[in-house]
């Protein structure tokens, strides 16, 4: 029986992050902050096909992330570069601009993105015990 004597998961002692890990984790969140911007650009001057592709290109950032980093937490890392970025750009500056326009799309890209992230946090594969492939029981 392998595994025996381990006990679960949860009774796991937690290890300390490797730098390398977090180093993973700020670059992606820094490229979901380049990814939120480039999107941002693309989804206003080509409407429909720009929507699509901005969405696109979030997701595949976001599960990259996720099996890149073999986690959820490579998932997060993208998103909240992500959202941090899109917020800023939506907020009005004192002279009246912004990035934004005040069409569908832009509530489409806003709202679509944000239920791409939690999509995508929850399917992303978490952190799975050890052992064999039989079922139990067998």
């Amino acid at each position: 029986m392998s595994g025996a004597g381990r006990g679960s998961m949860l009774a796991q002692p937690l290890r300390a992050p490797s730098v390398g890990r977090a180093a993973a984790h700020i670059g992606l969140c820094l490229l979901g902050a380049v990814t939120g911007l480039a999107g941002t650009l693309v989804q206003a001057a080509w409407f429909p096909g720009g929507l699509l592709l901005a969405l696109a290109g979030a997701a595949g950032l976001f599960l990259g992330g996720a099996f890149a980093t073999g986690g959820r937490s490579g998932a997060v890392a993208p998103v909240v570069g992500w959202i941090v970025t899109v917020i800023l750009l939506v907020t009005t500056r004192p002279e009246g601009d912004f990035l934004f326009g005040a069409g569908g799309g832009s509530y489409l890209f806003l709202l679509g993105g944000m239920a791409l992230a939690v999509i995508c946090a929850t399917i992303a594969s978490g952190r799975q015990p050890g052992g064999d492939a039989a079922r139990l029981g067998k």
